[in-house]
């Protein structure tokens, strides 16, 4: 078998025009792959096994460098307001500039899966230059039965060169970092930047451009499955609690980050999770904290002791961004298949920095839309350069930066699959409550899970319900087990008519943000809009 692989590997090397190499690792194992990456300096080991990289300039996605081929695939097809475009000739010749790169270098190659359902799976080969990457993408990825490399047929390529930097006169792109990406060709190409996330989200791009036109939804989102098979799919931007709530010891977590809803249930497009680490506790998230001391994942950006060499997950001064990628099985109650039936419950999370929404919320199928279309939370002061005190942040579909599409393709296939489906849609707040951030208190992680069990174990639709004034959608009026003023968010600012004038000002966001999709939505979710008018009684 070895060496029907090392024969695959320089004809699939020579195949995407990979000459010249002075050598292709293939399919290496993690040991093995530890050993290269110490080897090269890439990173160090941290006590209890886990490897440690830093990302240098890039530590975290450059959605700005990343570029499109317009060509008869994609001309009529890729949403270009939200994707910027490259010609077929710019792409060749960058093409042709990586390659010239490659020549004389080694490089580390997976074959790997991406989705876990066969019937929408996609091959994808990944050369990289640093064996760390190789660790990292094999983690995140789904991987073959070893029996199976020999004959792996990849229908796309990625490669991955953070040495090449692009000439922006040349290339013409808007700086030395480049991710390219073309669908006619099957490749992509990464190039200029260490942060690993760009190959994972790379293939994240390519299924959501091929799974729509059949029918199959894809979503950034996590999702798990209690014991009656009653899956809850979690929507939700970074930083909003995606990863911790998704991880819940009583319920089977199918994945943390990316998913496809097809007409025969969910399913991962990934083989384990990537979460971040700031704060990262043990006791407040055991299941992923005890995955930072297993051989075999990867940490990036995370400061250590020298002597010890302990994490210090309180310690942001290389970036808010620190996170840690661990293979799927290192979670004990984990679905190592990926697969589980149909969503029972979707929750859309936002962390609302202005303290206006309230802890849960259920919203009517039209709201679910307008909800997912919005794709609203907030950013506060340290989570990235430039922002100070809080920003609303709106990405459509809880996932703009990975959409080739239009979001109204998104927007009405998860529609279409909620009605069939009968699926209870809801919004969680996991941001602040008591006044916005600054003046008011982060919303206590005990009430957000006793209000999602209550929600998924279906007791919480037997309870009295409120029409919120501002957005319509229904709040609990008292819940078991939590305290009843958190659930009327204005009661908790001690000043209520400055409660009122944020509310507001978050309404005309709202409003303001939806007027780009109004063409493209039925009336019922036009008017599942909040209003000022509203906002202002």
């Amino acid at each position: 078998m070895k060496e029907t692989g090392l024969r695959n590997a320089a004809k699939g090397a020579e195949t995407v025009g990979l000459t010249g190499l002075s050598g292709v690792h293939w399919n290496l194992l993690e040991p093995k792959l530890y050993e290269e990456a110490i080897r090269r300096g890439e990173g160090e080991i941290v006590a209890g096994g886990a490897f440690v990289a830093d990302t240098g300039v890039h530590t975290g996605r450059s959605p700005r460098d990343k570029y499109v081929v317009c060509d008869d695939m994609t001309r009529d097809v890729v949403w270009w307001d939200n994707n910027q475009m490259m010609s077929e000739e710019q792409f060749d010749l960058l093409y042709a500039d990586f390659i010239e790169h490659a020549k004389g270098r080694e490089l580390f190659a997976q074959d790997l899966y991406g989705g876990a359902d066969p019937a929408h799976r996609i091959s994808t080969r990944i050369y990289s230059e640093y064996a760390w990457h190789n660790i990292f993408i094999r983690n995140l990825l789904r991987r073959p039965d070893r029996s199976e490399l020999p004959d792996f047929d990849p229908e796309y390529t990625i490669i991955d060169l953070p040495s090449f930097r692009a000439d922006p006169a040349r290339h013409n792109c808007r700086s030395e970092t480049i991710i390219a990406v073309n669908f006619s060709k099957k490749l992509v190409l990464v190039g200029n930047s260490e942060y690993a996330g760009e190959m994972k989200k790379s293939v994240f791009t390519i299924l959501n451009f091929l799974l729509p036109p059949k029918g199959v939804m894809p979503m950034h989102c996590s999702a798990n499955v209690g014991d009656d098979g009653d899956t809850a799919i979690f929507f939700g931007l970074s930083g909003t609690g995606k990863t911790t709530l998704s991880a819940d010891p009583n319920r089977t977590l199918i994945g943390d980050d990316e998913h496809g809803w097809s007409e025969t249930g969910t399913f991962n497009f990934e083989g384990g999770c990537y979460a971040k680490t700031i704060n990262l506790s043990r006791e407040a998230e055991p299941e992923i904290y005890a995955t930072t001391e297993r051989f075999g994942t990867v940490l990036e950006n995370v400061v250590l002791d020298p002597e010890t060499r302990m994490p210090d997950f309180d310690d942001a001064s290389k970036t808010e961004n620190a996170r840690c990628a661990y293979p799927m099985h290192f979670i004990p109650n984990a679905d190592p298949k990926g697969l589980a039936p149909p969503p029972r419950n979707i929750i859309m999370l936002t962390a609302d920095a202005f303290g206006v929404m309230p802890p849960i919320a259920k919203l009517t199928p039209a709201q679910a839309m307008y909800t997912f279309l919005s794709g609203y939370t907030a950013k506060v002061a340290g989570t990235e350069k430039g922002v100070e005190g809080s920003q609303a942040t709106f990405s459509t579909c809880f996932g703009a930066p990975f959409l080739p599409r239009h979001p109204s393709e998104y927007g009405n296939l998860l529609r279409d699959l909620i009605a069939k489906n009968n699926v209870d849609c809801w919004l969680v707040n996991t941001g602040w409550t008591g006044g916005a951030y600054g003046v008011g208190s982060r919303m206590p992680i005990k009430a957000t899970r006793t209000l999602l069990t209550a929600a998924l174990n279906g007791s919480l639709n037997d309870v009295e319900f409120r029409i919120d004034p501002n957005f319509g959608f229904s709040v609990p009026v008292a819940v078991p087990d939590v305290d009843t003023a958190i659930l009327d968010p204005r009661a908790t600012w001690p000043d209520q008519a400055a409660y009122d004038e944020q509310a507001a000002r978050l309404v005309q966001m709202f409003i303001d943000n939806f007027a780009k999709f109004e063409d493209y939505v039925d009336p019922s979710v036009r008017d599942a809009a909040p209003t000022l008018k509203a906002a202002a009684e």
